[in-house]
């Protein structure tokens, strides 16, 4: 994810989603089974004289760039194929893909899926498993195994592939290497532990230019309300070896490891910014950019408005280091979000869908799409590569590193075709110790309760 809008409650919209895919689909399961004669055939990739012409709804936050910049680049080699990139709000994409899955006359091809979507739409039968239905029409050189397991896991569901990493990204810390010397600090590497940044981050709240008045802090993060929100304390608890649920998806939170990365996240309050428990995702950010924080915890791909873009930050590349957040007694702590790319299974045109897709997700396509547009890769190849822009070179090291991380952990939101949900109760509730209303043990066991009622009703 760049940068993740903020995410409000589409509960309501997503069942009345939900209703319309019992309605319409009722035959379906998480198998591909489809037998609509697009689906058999393909749909082609055009020809001179009939171009095809797919669409894909999108997150509004990286759209127009695809659009503007993507496309053409896409059509050097498939100029037959006609694609639109329909920017849609965040809020929306959920629950407008269950209702295009069923659509008898679908308006689009293909989605953008967040990192915890692919249970829901999946299990309801409206995505195309890429590996067994678009095998004949996947190039010999695509090479699956290339893919981190961590990303590509992303869009995997009940022995399915519905979909392909578009734009990869983990939770990191970035450091600003100044404050660090100014507060007298070595600075941080992938093994420091929480205790050991904990015990640090008094001397980060400082006085910078002696007069007197503390200017700048050591943490930001998201502190508000929000459904990922929680991300953070997940990130520290599976540090610790800890799990959000068990194998037969019960509640594994409500523990003392749980608790105790839960107030972690309280903890850091003490050392942040006044008026901190309002930060979402630009607020740390920019205050990072301009010097008033030494570290923040956020979404990998801010790196270049953190440290590479003069036009929004104070800082650059040589100021700004990026790595894993702290280790626990697991090891380092990180969390994935991932944008995958699917085809819907009632597309009229999935060959030429699934041909994008690829384009954008094979070594070639991924190269040009980094190297030209910022976006984060998944494959190993890439990120063993040397990048043509020298700002990558550490993120290209550390994104590997993290991908490893999560793979080990199982750093990653909730997999159940309930997942927005289930983060929604995290975020109300871990949101109620954050601001002081509860404490985080009480807030971990009600959320345990209300998550295991939601999954048992």
């Amino acid at each position: 994810m760049t940068r993740i809008p903020r995410v409000s409650r589409v509960l309501g919209i997503v069942a009345v989603a939900a209703a319309a895919v019992a309605l319409t689909a009722c035959s379906t399961s998480g198998s591909d089974s489809t037998t609509t004669p697009a689906a058999v055939k393909g749909g082609g990739l055009g020809t001179a004289d009939k171009h095809v012409k797919i669409t894909m709804m999108s997150n509004d936050a990286f759209a127009q760039v695809w659009q503007t910049k993507l496309v053409p680049e896409f059509n050097k080699k498939y100029p037959y194929i006609d694609v639109t990139i329909d920017s849609t709000p965040y809020d929306n994409l959920l629950a407008k893909g269950m209702l295009n899955g069923t659509d008898p006359d679908p308006q689009y091809d293909l989605i953008t899926l967040d990192d915890p979507w692919t249970p829901q739409l999946a299990n309801a039968g409206v995505l195309l498993d890429l590996k067994k239905s678009a095998a004949s029409w996947t190039e010999k050189g695509y090479d699956w195994s290339d893919f981190n397991s961590a990303p590509l896991g992303s869009s995997e569901w009940d022995g399915g592939q519905y979909g392909v990493p578009l734009r990869s990204n983990m939770l990191l810390m970035f450091y600003n290497k100044t404050l660090y010397q100014k507060a007298g600090l070595a600075e941080p590497t992938p093994e420091i532990t929480w205790k050991q940044y904990l015990d640090e981050a008094p001397k980060l709240v400082q006085d910078t230019d002696g007069d007197g008045k503390t200017d700048s802090w050591a943490a930001g993060l998201t502190w508000q309300k929000g459904v990922l929100s929680p991300t953070f304390w997940q990130a520290v608890l599976n540090s610790n070896g800890g799990k959000l649920f068990s194998s037969d998806m019960k509640p594994g939170f409500d523990t003392k490891a749980g608790v105790a990365a839960l107030q972690t996240q309280v903890d850091l309050l003490k050392y942040a910014p006044p008026g901190a428990t309002a930060y979402n995702y630009t607020e740390p950010l920019d205050a990072f950019r301009q010097g008033k924080v030494a570290t923040i915890f956020t979404w990998g791909s801010a790196y270049k408005s953190a440290a590479v873009d003069p036009a929004v930050t104070k800082l650059t590349p040589d100021q700004v280091g990026i790595q894993t957040m702290p280790a626990g007694s697991a090891g380092p702590s990180t969390h994935r979000g991932i944008w995958s790319g699917s085809v819907f299974k009632n597309s009229k045109h999935p060959q030429a869908a699934w041909t994008f897709l690829q384009w954008m997700t094979d070594k070639e396509g991924e190269k040009w799409i980094t190297n030209n547009l910022g976006s984060f890769p998944a494959r190993k190849s890439t990120l063993a590569s040397t990048p043509e822009q020298q700002w990558l070179v550490p993120v290209f090291k550390t994104l590997q590193s993290a991908y490893d991380v999560a793979a080990k952990g199982q750093m990653w939101r909730v997999r159940s075709v309930q997942s927005n949900a289930i983060q929604q109760i995290l975020a109300d509730q871990t949101s109620a110790a954050v601001m002081g209303d509860t404490s985080s043990s009480d807030a971990l066991k009600k959320a345990s309760e209300q998550i295991h009622e939601l999954l048992t009703e």
